[in-house]
């Protein structure tokens, strides 16, 4: 660990300084990951992911949203600007 402390920037922190536990950030949010693939099923299923979409378009500006017919439902592309839009909107639909 010391060795990837000698290597970051001063300005990085990703050590807890109650538990010393360290953090690899990077594994954890990947700034690529910006595509969000839901699917449901039933009935309801076109309306579920409508909902989703307009939420997700209400909430965050370049969202773009694609629906695509799959067997007995409906699945539901979000691409988001940021990774990190995507893990809120995630944390806020509880997906």
């Amino acid at each position: 660990m010391k060795n990837i402390e000698k290597g970051q920037s001063a300005l990085v922190n990703d050590t807890c300084t109650d538990c010393g536990s360290y953090a690899d950030i990077g594994a954890v949010i990947d700034e690529h990951d910006t595509v969000l693939v839901i699917e449901k099923h039933g009935a309801d299923a076109l309306a579920e992911v409508e909902s989703l979409a307009n939420a997700a378009k209400v909430r965050f500006d370049a969202v773009q949203a694609e629906i695509v017919d799959i067997v007995d439902g409906q699945q539901l592309s979000l691409t988001f600007a940021f990774s990190a839009e995507k893990m809120i909107f995630q944390l806020q639909n509880n997906l």
